[in-house]
């Protein structure tokens, strides 16, 4: 089984290592392309454009699907994926998790970038399934890049900026960029407040993953033989992880099990 997951950079690796938890057998093929980071600013169709480009260097190593791990891309560009590549070749997009985040109740922040953050598909999301909950969208601008770059001080600064605009009483944060489940402890640190009830947090990895094994009739099977492969592919070529992902757990476990292929 081999399945190929696409961003613009490294915000694939949470749900590239959710994948290999499910199935370690499985080969991997991660499509980036750093160079044209950020997506989030460019227009609509620029985004679909370059996301199929990303896509078509998977797609041209025959996975079993193509998981879009990446939320801009996903809002943008999962219709023109979709169009080109299935039946032929399963696409799975990527959602913030607020439906199960607002399902538990109590006051939910959702971290995503600026220009998401009161995005008509975000508040869409949220009249959809958000329920009565409470909710707060927090812009969170740099994070993302920071993350890309493993830049600990834009890191560090981002995280108070938003974590300053987060509600001191909020119990669950939704993470709306595929970059920030990377830093996702660190964020539950950045708005913890003493005295209260350890934050919960959402993100979107774990769910596409089993997703991307059910649309093609796999059944996880964690205690499978790490025998799965890696192919890393930068702006459609060859390569190997970028540097700044051997900052995250993530993508330190997944070079381990690269090189030893």
């Amino acid at each position: 089984m081999k399945i190929a997951l696409m961003d613009s950079g490294i915000g694939l690796l949470a749900a590239a290592a959710a994948v290999r938890r499910l199935r370690p057998d499985a080969d991997l093929v991660l499509s980036s392309d750093p160079a044209s980071m950020p997506w989030g600013p460019r227009t609509p169709e620029d985004v679909a454009a370059r996301a199929l480009a990303v896509a078509r260097a998977a797609a041209e190593h025959r996975p079993d699907a193509l998981i879009v791990a990446c939320n801009t891309a996903s809002v943008h560009a999962l219709a023109t994926l979709r169009a080109e590549l299935e039946p032929a070749l399963p696409v799975i997009g990527t959602v913030p998790a607020i439906k199960p985040a607002a399902a538990a109740g109590g006051r939910v922040a959702i971290w995503a970038t600026p220009l998401t953050t009161g995005s008509p598909y975000q508040r869409g999301l949220i009249r959809d399934f958000a329920g009565s909950a409470d909710v707060t969208e927090v812009p969170c601008p740099g994070l993302a890049d920071a993350v890309e770059y493993a830049d600990e001080a834009g890191i560090d600064q981002a995280l108070a900026e938003a974590a300053a605009l987060t509600p001191p009483d909020v119990q669950t944060v939704v993470l709306g960029c595929t970059h920030y489940e990377l830093v996702a402890e660190r964020i539950r640190a950045a708005v913890q407040q003493p005295g209260r009830p350890p934050v919960v947090l959402h993100g979107s990895a774990g769910a596409v993953a089993a997703q991307a094994l059910r649309r093609v009739g796999a059944e996880p099977a964690p205690s499978a033989e790490r025998s799965g492969g890696l192919v890393v592919l930068l702006g459609g070529r060859p390569s190997e992880l970028p540097q700044p992902a051997l900052a995250y757990v993530e993508g330190r476990g997944l070079a381990a099990v690269g090189s030893a292929r």
